[in-house]
């Protein structure tokens, strides 16, 4: 019987850094790294701007701008039915994978009277109809699909379509510091502004592979706390013979690509500062690789990992906020007099990078939260 390798958790920690292109940032275009990260979270229009410029030599904001005007980049729900970043090409098949999940959220109570009775497939067609041609913000969607379907609430009519049509947002909702009330968030058809079809099939092994060479190696229940999806388990299975097989510390089988590159556990890591809903942050079920669980708990809601957050030794040690030329760092535990100097020293490199023209930038230390406790 072949000897299967076990991982321990720094190995693992590298492996994910050294994948994320957090160890040593990268000499790709901003492009390329999106297509190698899938997608990149993007509620906060800001993050998907940080996120890159932790990971990208010479990254200028202006790189994804052009991208999202060009079309080459959307933003649009898929993955765990939130709202992403991802390249057309990569769109046009990871959201017919991600469409059951997207779809689910029509079971949940907040969907529930706006469309009880409703005829699903007529609201589909009619949004199809108003949005052919032109993006429209979501109020103005709103208003003309409750003249069509009257007595119904346009903004939850509006929530419907976007979940039942692949629909993406205009450029500007994803500009540096575009956000805007979800009102006023504008939004079109896919197809149009991509120039691609969805694809008609759900491509499973694309999205498993695109995943574990990015994120692996992975559990199945890791592929699915990234994806929001469920039932992986069989097409993983029907790929194990394609892939690399070893286990964690914890015994749990973990899958990867054969030729994907493993870290070195004992590689100095530099510190990163990472924006609310870092892929790095969400992409396993089991995050002990990159975030203690207390930490964990501490300080992402349910599943989401929503705070900005710094990384010392490859591993979460901290959030961080900005408030005007101030970025105030605040410790989960107290830093080491080295360590502390360089979150300084990466701080200002990030402050240089979102406040470029605030004369007066400083970085602050608050109480390490265990000290404080």
């Amino acid at each position: 019987m072949a000897c299967v390798a076990t991982f321990g958790v720094r190995a693992l920690n590298r492996t994910l850094l050294a994948r994320q292109f957090l160890d040593d940032r990268v000499p790709l275009t901003a492009l390329e790294a999106v297509e190698h990260l899938v997608a990149v979270q993007g509620q906060f229009p800001n993050s998907p701007y940080i996120g890159l410029w932790a990971r990208v030599t010479s990254f200028r904001r202006d790189d994804l701008a052009a991208l999202l005007e060009d079309r080459k980049v959307v933003r649009s729900i898929t993955l765990r039915r939130t709202v992403h970043l991802s390249s057309s090409e990569d769109f046009a098949w990871l959201r017919p994978v991600a469409q059951p999940v997207v779809r689910n959220a029509l079971q949940s109570a907040f969907y529930a009277e706006a469309i009880e009775g409703l005829d699903l497939d007529e609201l589909r067609r009619a949004g199809r109809e108003l949005l052919t041609g032109k993006p429209l913000t979501r109020k103005a969607f709103g208003s003309l699909l409750a003249e069509r379907f009257p007595g119904r609430h346009g903004g939850r009519l509006v929530d419907t379509v976007e979940v039942l049509e692949a629909l993406v947002h205009a450029p500007r909702n994803g500009a540096w510091g575009g956000w805007r009330h979800p009102s006023n968030v504008a939004v079109a058809l896919a197809e149009e502004q991509t120039g691609l079809p969805m694809s008609e099939e759900r491509r499973l092994e694309t999205l498993v592979r695109r995943y574990l060479a990015a994120f692996g190696p992975a559990s199945v229940m890791d592929v699915q706390a990234w994806s929001g999806l469920t039932r992986l388990r069989e097409p993983i299975e029907a790929m194990r013979p394609a892939l690399r097989v070893s286990r964690g510390e914890d015994g749990k089988e973990l899958f990867d690509l054969p030729d994907a590159p493993l870290g070195d556990p004992d590689r100095p890591v530099p510190v990163r500062f990472l924006p609310a809903f870092d892929n790095a942050l969400l992409g396993h079920r089991d995050r002990t690789r990159i975030i203690s669980e207390a930490d964990r708990k501490r300080y992402a809601a349910g599943a989401s990992g929503g705070v900005p957050m710094f990384l010392v030794d490859g591993f979460a040690a901290g959030t961080w906020s900005v408030q005007g030329g101030t970025v105030t760092v605040t410790p989960t535990r107290p830093l080491r007099e080295a360590d502390a100097a360089a979150v300084h020293e990466a701080g200002s490199r990030l402050l240089e990078f979102i406040l470029p023209d605030e004369p007066d930038r400083r970085i602050v230390f608050a109480d390490a939260v265990e000290e404080a406790r």
